[in-house]
């Protein structure tokens, strides 16, 4: 079975690949929303059909409105929840295509075509201490391979409810290395594959892991 992954995926093998083996491949540990995550899908959602201009921010989010309108007064096609898939080849493919090797969604996509660039934000309703840029690299990879016209990508991480962003900016000439870092990334959850041996690894986040029957989680 080939390796189909995500930012999000490829990340869980990094972090333990015995909790993505359990939770991503058997589906033993669903996920379940919080607070948290409801919250951010609320707002995701508002700002979509904003941006689409099907309805107002609602209230409780009123105070999202400026940054969101910087953003939007941007030039360029504005693509919301924009799925892309691409192939192991490098060819662009659907999301939910038999032959996608690599999927990502970009919560807002700017394609400016008259200066052959594009914007990627990712709207962010959590914590801002740790902000993790190798998504928008992937972002920026993928927005090369379905608008080949496009020659740089800047992209963000808006951290809406802390008033702060993280910024990355990609040009075309350094996205052969950038992919061949993640093909070799992406080959270490390959082997685990081919061989069935899922590690787990240690961490201070073990306790909070939903693998019950890992030898390290504490609870």
């Amino acid at each position: 079975m080939n390796v189909t992954w995500s930012h999000s995926s490829l990340k869980d093998f990094e972090g333990c690949p015995r909790r993505y083996h359990e939770v991503k491949v058997l589906k033993r540990y669903p996920f379940k929303d919080t607070a948290q995550t409801l919250y951010g899908k609320d707002v995701h959602k508002a700002i979509e059909e904003y941006g689409k201009a099907a309805a107002e921010l609602p209230a409780a989010f009123a105070q999202y409105k400026p940054v969101v309108d910087a953003v939007l007064s941007k030039p360029g096609r504005k693509l919301f929840e924009h799925e892309m898939g691409v192939t192991t080849d490098l060819k662009p493919c659907g999301f939910k295509d038999e032959q996608v090797w690599v999927r990502g969604i970009a919560d807002l996509l700017i394609i400016d075509d008259d200066n052959m660039t594009a914007r990627v934000v990712d709207w962010k309703t959590g914590n801002n201490k740790y902000p993790d840029t190798d998504q928008l690299l992937l972002m920026g990879l993928m927005v090369f391979i379905h608008f080949p016209h496009i020659r740089r990508v800047r992209s963000a991480l808006m951290f809406i409810v802390k008033g702060s962003m993280a910024t990355h900016s990609l040009d075309r000439e350094d996205a052969a290395e950038a992919w061949q870092r993640y093909r070799e990334r992406v080959a270490k959850i390959e082997a685990a594959q081919a061989h069935d041996v899922w590690n787990p690894k240690q961490s201070p986040l073990c306790g909070w892991c939903p693998v019950k029957t890992c030898e390290f989680n504490t609870k």
